[in-house]
């Protein structure tokens, strides 16, 4: 396998397109050899839902698609991203009782802490923004160990 790997779509920003970037995502990691049933996976898999559903939900139609990035470094990061044209960056939204969203970010950022990652956001040089979160393969890699063992 190489030492680095590369991946994206761009995908209209409608609902559909949140599985369609999520079930992306999962086949990539499955073809650079993680699978799905991995427990990592289903954290990415979590993940890129909560990031693709920002980027459909929160541009307000200012960023007709997205971009959904991932890159893989073996030994070290695995970085998944998503990019949209709309410059405002996410905000920490207070957790209200009565509140039923705004906290996909905090989620996000949860689990990428979890698995020993984190979550970055970064502009864009065309104005929008990139919304990722990194993890290290090390800890894909163990889950890829512990599904290989599941499978024997």
């Amino acid at each position: 396998m190489a030492d680095h790997q590369e991946a994206s779509v761009t995908l209209p920003s409608e609902p559909a397109s949140v599985s369609v970037a999520r079930n992306y995502v999962i086949t990539v990691l499955a073809e650079w050899g993680m699978p799905g049933d991995a427990e990592i996976a289903d954290t990415v898999r979590l993940i890129v839902s909560e990031l693709a559903t920002n980027a459909v939900q929160h541009t307000f139609g200012q960023s007709p698609t997205f971009t959904v990035d991932v890159a893989l470094d073996r030994d070290e990061r695995l970085r998944v991203g998503v990019t949209d044209s709309h410059p405002r960056f996410p905000k920490r939204l207070p957790a209200a009782v009565q509140q039923d969203n705004g906290r996909g970010m905090v989620i996000i950022r949860s689990l990428a802490a979890e698995a020993g990652g984190r979550l970055t956001v970064r502009p864009t040089r065309e104005g929008g923004k990139t919304v990722a979160i990194e993890l290290p393969w090390t800890t894909a890699a163990k889950s890829l160990a512990a599904g290989n063992r599941h499978k024997s």
